[in-house]
């Protein structure tokens, strides 16, 4: 009897203890610190081409800078207290995304004709939710090639489309594209005039392939309007000459183009010495036998 009147405490103890291996993990879980992600968004223009938004997304954790592959920005434009999504993208293995607009009149401006796009992360079991705001105006850059006095030029001019006022003061970047780095020409500051123009000559002798230059004029990270590019196609480069020998017979190419000296003279080398062992041979049978 003593230990049936024990059931209902023996049973309680049971229900407690599976409660709290139940409820433990959950709580563990839940004091679990979640690191905070930053996010960088830069707005590019390129003239007749893409319009976009470079996005990265890092964060750090144990005292180190990471970055955080596989996680989905929303971006949503603002304008006058509204606010209306234009999509989503989801970062690489680099923590990196790109995302295109068709146009940029897919963004509204607000009424001082500024554009805002939030980039948010609503976060997850490792990342606290994060947001980045970048504004900027549209502006768009007219380049041209000039010749004056047998002297090339890179003439360009600098607007904001929405008011169409010409911007002085903006510093432009003049380049050459190349494989791994632009080549930049001209001063390392062009700054444009009243009339928002800089004028860049080109010097001779850069090098192109088919004598085509690919010349970038470039507002660069402005706070007031994003990155905006103009790329222009010049044949004023000094032709590539191939110099290379890879289908010629050198000590340097593949096996198949192995020069002819190093086929004949090491093979003659080889029979005359097997031939060689053959006479000593025959030679020696000869006399054994007499």
């Amino acid at each position: 009897m003593k230990i049936l009147n024990n059931y209902p405490i023996l049973f309680l103890a049971f229900l407690f203890a599976f409660i709290f291996n139940v409820e433990m993990p959950q709580l563990h879980a839940q004091d679990v610190k979640k690191s905070t992600v930053r996010l960088k968004a830069d707005y590019y223009k390129i003239m007749d081409g893409d319009i976009y938004f470079d996005l990265a997304a890092t964060a750090r954790v144990d005292g180190e800078n990471i970055t955080v592959p596989n996680i989905d920005l929303i971006l949503t434009n603002e304008f006058n207290g509204e606010e209306v999504e234009l999509g989503t993208t989801t970062t690489n293995k680099m923590g990196k995304s790109k995302y295109i607009l068709k146009s940029i009149n897919e963004l509204k401006p607000d009424s001082l004709n500024i554009y805002t796009v939030n980039v948010s992360f609503k976060g997850n079991e490792k990342f606290k939710r994060a947001s980045r705001t970048v504004s900027f105006k549209d502006a768009s850059i007219t380049a041209s090639i000039i010749t004056k006095d047998s002297i090339n030029y890179v003439s360009a001019i600098i607007k904001e489309t929405s008011t169409d006022s010409l911007l002085s003061d903006q510093y432009l970047n003049v380049q050459v594209q190349r494989l791994f780095r632009p080549l930049r020409i001209g001063e390392e500051f062009n700054s444009t005039d009243k009339n928002g123009t800089i004028i860049v000559p080109v010097a001779e002798g850069i090098p192109g392939i088919d004598g085509n230059l690919i010349i970038e004029v470039v507002l660069l990270d402005s706070d007031d309007y994003g990155t905006v590019k103009a790329i222009i196609n010049a044949p004023l480069g000094k032709p590539i000459v191939e110099e290379s020998t890879f289908d010629q017979r050198t000590m340097w190419s593949p096996r198949g183009k192995t020069p002819l000296f190093l086929l004949i003279f090491p093979n003659l080398i080889i029979f005359g010495m097997w031939g060689l062992i053959i006479y000593l041979f025959i030679n020696l049978f000869k006399i054994s036998k007499s």
